[in-house]
């Protein structure tokens, strides 16, 4: 069954400032963010559809300037569209969304739903379909940068079913988005227990017996001054067969807060980069804004004795004297990564790491005995976090599958 076809437009409250464009850009630039305030909604809290809305990361305006952008708000069931770049990602602001209100940003578009006649949720979850991400890249009037319009999003197709049906529809799919959310929020939760460990013993030195060690030319007794690459190999060398076709995973499947990667942009290659890794491998992204935004992972998605290969931009650390774990906490920590920031030379915008930085970074290396303890810590919660993953996949995969035959009317509910 197909249900009856409207414009987006109208489903959308009557009356202006329904369907909106953000600010124009040199009245939004870096200049007027300040540390906190009212959020600004940009590319990166948006996805094609993995997340409802990504509630972090945010640049904020004071409340004066968000004032003179009222018209640019976005609220709760708000729909907010790429319109200039990664065109066809979508969010919501969901009801319990960290602020009351954001500003978007002069690259989205926002709309504001009329309940009387649609599900914000709903319609929200029609725009992840396949065939409208596809639907609106086609829509596409950019040259070198996608963009899409406020003329194409008021134009988009949007299919009416009647309320009731809308949503069930709705609750359905959300019993797929609830359960993967759920595991995400674990998945955060046991890498920052891991982080907080590693910083509380190896960078605030508050390890287990402290207490009873003496400090010998400014690090603990039995521990050791040690330049990374004594115990990290950089850019190991992996052979493959050649023509072999493994997975090419894209920088922009790194994540800039945590370890997992979205395997959803990883491709099937005959032809193979320079890049390449193995399991338990950390990726650190070497190219300007990509470190600095925090681009970095954990390779827990290969098996053993799997070979893939990935961005240029990446480089590829693997612990020697020490676990996967410790160097991955290593690649996350402050100091390391300004170390690798200031090494940066290029032009501007296409800046890149040394890896002749990492020679001149120094840690203090613990004992084995206190390295043991901190992996058999580590190993358990970075496990569950691989395990957590692969049920995401799955979950995603089921809910991929249903969504189009939802939306169609193919399945009734």
């Amino acid at each position: 069954m197909r249900w009856p076809l409207a414009k987006l437009e109208e489903v959308a409250l009557p009356g202006k400032g329904a369907v909106v464009s953000g600010p124009f850009g040199s009245n939004i630039s870096s200049r007027f963010f300040v540390a906190e305030g009212v959020p600004v909604i940009r590319g990166n809290n948006l996805t094609f559809g993995e997340r409802r809305f990504v509630d972090d990361g945010f640049v904020f305006l004071t409340e004066e300037k968000a004032q003179e952008f009222r018209n640019c708000e976005a609220i709760t069931d708000d729909l907010v569209f790429t319109a200039a770049g990664t065109i066809g990602q979508v969010g919501i602001i969901p009801s319990a969304a960290r602020f009351e209100r954001y500003i978007i940003s002069n690259k989205q578009l926002r709309v504001r739903c009329d309940r009387n006649k649609v599900n914000p949720l709903f319609l929200f979850q029609w725009f992840t379909t396949l065939e409208m991400r596809q639907h609106i890249i086609n829509k596409n009037t950019g040259c070198s940068i996608p963009l899409i319009n406020l003329g194409i999003l008021r134009g988009l197709p949007v299919p009416l079913p009647s309320l009731e049906v809308q949503d069930r529809i709705a609750s359905t799919l959300s019993t797929y988005d609830d359960l993967i959310e759920n595991n995400r929020r674990r998945i955060v939760l046991l890498e920052e227990a891991t982080r907080q460990v590693y910083q509380e013993w190896f960078v605030r030195l508050s390890f287990p017996g402290h207490e009873h060690t003496r400090i010998v030319d400014g690090v603990p007794e039995g521990w050791e001054r040690i330049s990374v690459p004594e115990i990290i190999d950089i850019n190991p060398k992996v052979q493959v067969e050649s023509g072999k076709q493994i997975y090419y995973v894209p920088m922009s499947s790194l994540s800039e807060v945590g370890m997992t990667v979205d395997s959803s942009g990883f491709e099937n290659r005959t032809s193979h980069t320079a890049v390449k890794f193995r399991k338990e491998d950390v990726l650190l992204a070497r190219i300007t804004p990509c470190l600095e935004n925090g681009k970095t992972a954990f390779v827990h998605f290969l098996d053993e004795n799997e070979v893939a290969c990935g961005s240029t931009e990446f480089i590829v650390l693997r612990g020697r004297r020490v676990s996967p774990y410790f160097t991955y906490c290593l690649a996350r920590s402050y100091d390391f990564r300004e170390n690798a920031i200031k090494s940066m030379v290029g032009s501007s915008g296409r800046q890149r790491v040394q890896t002749s930085c990492f020679e001149k970074f120094a840690l203090a290396l613990p004992p084995n005995t206190l390295l043991s303890q901190f992996d058999e810590t580590a190993k358990g919660c970075f496990a569950q976090i691989a395990n957590l993953t692969k049920q995401n996949q799955k979950l995603r995969v089921a809910r991929n599958l249903l969504l189009p035959k939802l939306m169609s009317g193919e399945i009734a509910v």
